[in-house]
């Protein structure tokens, strides 16, 4: 599916501040990580780093969330993962390569679209700089809001 990306703080700048506000931990969190560990490790090292560092600071997630897909009525047997689902609203998805592209961020826009999950983000652990992307899936219009 695709979607038309907007900017949420151009249409809805209050929403935007209380979803930054949500994500603000989670942020930290993921930022201690790539701090801490440093860049160019395997994705599943920061995964457990962030596992271990939210069990630390008694942020409530499920690690590896299972989903299932309906499609016409029927259960797709195929067992769908998103690599942390925070606070039972943010999935959060790990990447550790060069650079986010366009496959990586179809990949977190589709998990939160069968998830009905409206926050997700997107973050990159490889590069020397850590890159994060923040979006908001308005269910409603299915418009894309990066934030």
């Amino acid at each position: 599916m695709q979607y038309t990306l907007k900017r949420l703080i151009d249409k809805y700048p209050e929403l935007c501040e209380q979803l930054k506000a949500k994500c603000y931990t989670i942020n930290g969190a993921c930022s201690a990580v790539h701090r801490e560990l440093g860049p160019f490790l395997n994705e599943y090292m920061y995964q457990e780093a962030l596992q271990i560092l939210l069990d630390e600071q008694q942020i409530p997630y499920q690690r590896e969330y299972y989903f299932q897909v309906v499609f016409h009525g029927k259960p797709i047997q195929h067992k769908h993962f998103v690599d942390f689902l925070i606070n039972d609203e943010v999935i959060v998805e790990c990447k550790a390569v060069d650079k986010l592209v366009a496959e990586h961020r179809q990949q977190l826009w589709n998990y939160m679209r069968l998830t009905g999950k409206q926050i997700g983000i997107l973050w990159n652990f490889a590069p020397p700089m850590d890159q994060a992307e923040h979006y908001y899936l308005d269910t409603k219009d299915g418009i894309m809001y990066m934030f």
